[in-house]
């Protein structure tokens, strides 16, 4: 299962087709919108129901400052991977946010809006594919798909 995490409710316009992918695919997911900065408290309790839910992967989308991947990372051993969000600065300043984490604090970051919303869907299927091979298959089908076009 997948946890989708967005910093704001302006980013869901760019997590559309992320959605979209997980539909698909049959894979469960859950989407929330939770502030780092404005609900750290909320995000602390959510992410602590992340893994009682038993959650495998967090997908972590935010723009400008973009903390709310690195956050997270830093509260739970469960693989995130980030997306910036287009702001002010096109994206750049989110993407710099989220790939430059300290040592030991890992994120996996993916490119910039919805092109890296949908690639950290598709990454997180990589991950789940390891222990479900119907995700393999499913994978294995998509990219086919994608070659056909």
């Amino acid at each position: 299962m997948i946890s989708i995490i967005l910093g704001s409710r302006s980013d869901l316009p760019e997590m559309e087709e992320a959605e979209k992918v997980l539909k698909d695919f049959g894979v469960k997911y859950e989407l929330q919108v939770i502030s780092a900065h404005r609900n750290p408290e909320k995000l602390r309790a959510y992410i602590k129901e992340v893994e009682e839910k038993n959650f495998e992967v967090i997908i972590a989308a935010a723009g400008m400052a973009a903390h709310l991947p690195g956050v997270i990372a830093s509260q739970t051993i469960l693989p995130v991977i980030g997306v910036p969000m287009k702001s002010e600065l096109l994206g750049l300043d989110s993407l710099f946010s989220i790939a430059q984490m300290p040592r030991g604090i890992p994120v996996a970051t993916m490119g910039i809006g919805k092109a890296g919303a949908v690639n950290a869907v598709l990454f997180a299927m990589e991950i789940l594919s390891l222990k479900y091979p119907e995700y393999k298959e499913k994978m294995r089908k998509y990219r086919e798909r994608m070659r056909n076009e």
